[in-house]
C-alpha cells in the first residue's frame, strides 16, 4: 500500500506540474464596457465620433496577455462634435458611404493580436477588405484573470483605399483636404 501511496503522489505531482503549463486561457471582451473614441482632422476642422465593438476575445497566460482579437462594428459609428442632426445624418452618411468605409459591402473591421513585446502590440487590422500589419503602444493590465487594455493607435486611411479628400491623389485639393491619418483610442474590458 506505501508503494501505491507513493506511485498516486508521484502521478499527482505529475499532473500538477504539467497543469501549471497549459494552454493560455480565451477570455470574452466586454462589449458593453468597451470602447473605441475615433478622431479625424481636415484643413479646416476636425471631428471626433465613437464606434462600437461586436465581439472579441483575449489570451490571458497567467498575468500577460498574450493575443486576441477584437471585431468593430461599423454600423454604431457615432460623430460626437456635430451637434445639428441634419448635418449629422449626412456626416454620417458620407463616411460610411463608399467614399470611405462602404459599411454595407463592409460591416465590420478586425484586428487581430500576432505579437505582444512588453507594451508594444503588433497585429494585423482589416479594414474595407485590406489587411496591414500595425504596431503600437499598449497599457495592458492582468489581474484575476480580468484584462484592461488601453491603445491610442494612429492609421493612415489609404492603406486602406480610403482615398477621398486626401492630398496623395487629389493634388488641387486646397483646403477641402482630408488629413490621412486618423486616430482611434481603443479601450478593451475583459468580462
Amino acid at each position: 500500500i506505501n508503494k501505491m501511496k507513493k506511485v498516486s503522489l508521484i502521478l499527482t505531482a505529475l499532473v500538477m506540474s504539467i497543469a501549471s503549463f497549459a494552454a493560455p486561457k480565451a477570455v470574452k471582451v466586454n462589449t458593453a464596457t468597451s470602447s473605441i473614441a475615433w478622431y479625424a482632422e481636415k484643413v479646416t476642422g476636425k471631428h471626433n465620433g465613437t464606434v462600437g465593438i461586436s465581439a472579441g476575445a483575449l489570451n490571458v497566460d497567467g498575468n500577460k496577455l498574450v493575443g486576441g482579437n477584437f471585431t468593430i462594428d461599423l454600423k454604431t459609428i457615432k460623430a460626437l462634435d456635430i451637434t445639428d442632426p441634419g448635418y449629422n445624418q449626412k456626416f454620417i452618411s458620407h463616411i460610411t458611404s463608399g467614399d470611405f468605409f462602404e459599411i454595407e459591402k463592409f460591416p465590420t473591421a478586425t484586428f487581430v493580436i500576432t505579437k505582444i513585446a512588453g507594451n508594444q502590440v503588433s497585429g494585423n487590422l482589416t479594414i474595407k477588405g485590406i489587411t496591414k500589419a500595425i504596431s503600437f503602444p499598449a497599457e495592458i493590465s492582468v489581474k484575476g484573470g480580468k484584462v484592461a487594455a488601453k491603445a491610442s493607435i494612429t492609421i493612415d486611411r489609404t492603406d486602406y483605399n480610403i482615398q477621398y479628400g486626401s492630398k496623395k491623389f487629389f493634388d488641387s485639393i486646397g483646403d477641402k483636404a482630408i488629413m490621412d491619418d486618423f486616430k482611434l483610442v481603443v479601450s478593451l474590458v475583459s468580462e
